[in-house]
């Protein structure tokens, strides 16, 4: 087994997941693109290899139990080892308000940014106890801090969407919960805040001219994260100016 680290990021074809891999890449860390499209997963690590990084696709749609299973022991065979898991698929079913949204809209939201987070980390957990160095990530939001949805001074103030922000919510206070568990032994586990990023969960025709910055930035709070020292912080939340307390 190489004494090279290995990364998962979930929903890295694209977007802050892409942007990810590649700057985990580039410290030289193996990245593993997880895809729920292989073609377009292929395309993300063509692009990387490329640029001189190792990568592999895996085809994970956190939403499936059989297709997780599968990339566990794709993973198992080659490179057979996980030190760093990074969260980051999610989805946003619409902003409609708590009034207004369906239940059909937070049974998705939640299918796929609280339940799939769960999913994919006990599934991949034997694997990361095997790293003497394992990092866990997860992707959130500043909608999802109580504090800020509640500051009529935080961007994040005006949207009253009900499926999206609530699943960022119940995702911070799963990463205290795995932290917590796993507090005395070598694992961090910590959640980020990418901040107003121009991808394809924005929406259509968002863009710097929309306050939405590039979505390579928030990779770099990930990176921080993912490659903590055994000293560093766990249980937190991180946005772009550090630590955010409280949230």
């Amino acid at each position: 087994m190489s004494d090279r680290k290995v990364a998962l990021i979930t929903g890295a074809n694209k977007g802050i997941g892409f942007h990810v891999a590649r700057k985990l890449g580039a410290t030289g860390v193996h990245v593993l693109i997880g895809s729920r499209d292989r073609e377009r997963g292929e395309a993300a690590v063509a692009t990387l290899r490329s640029e001189g990084i190792t990568a592999d696709v895996v085809v994970l749609d956190v939403t499936k139990a059989d297709v997780i299973a599968s990339a566990v022991e794709q993973v198992k065979a080659k490179p057979g080892r996980l030190d760093i898991l990074v969260n980051n698929a999610g989805i946003a079913p619409g902003n409609a308000p708590p009034s207004k949204v369906t239940v059909d809209e937070m049974r998705a939201a939640y299918e796929t940014n609280v339940f799939g987070v769960v999913a994919v980390t006990n599934a991949f957990l034997p694997l990361l106890r095997l790293s003497p160095t394992p990092r866990i990530v997860n992707v959130s939001s500043g909608l999802g801090s109580l504090t800020m949805m509640n500051d009529p001074a935080s961007r994040w103030y005006a949207l009253n969407g009900a499926a999206y922000p609530t699943s960022k919510s119940a995702l911070d206070a799963l990463t205290i919960q795995y932290a917590k568990e796993l507090r005395d032994t070598p694992f961090k586990v910590n959640v980020i805040c990418p901040g107003y990023r121009a991808t394809d969960l924005a929406g259509p025709g968002v863009n710097a001219s929309r306050g939405a910055s590039d979505p390579a930035g928030a990779a770099d709070i990930v990176l921080k994260m993912a490659l903590l020292g055994p000293d560093g912080p766990t249980g937190q939340f991180f946005d772009s100016a550090g630590a955010v307390n409280p949230w």
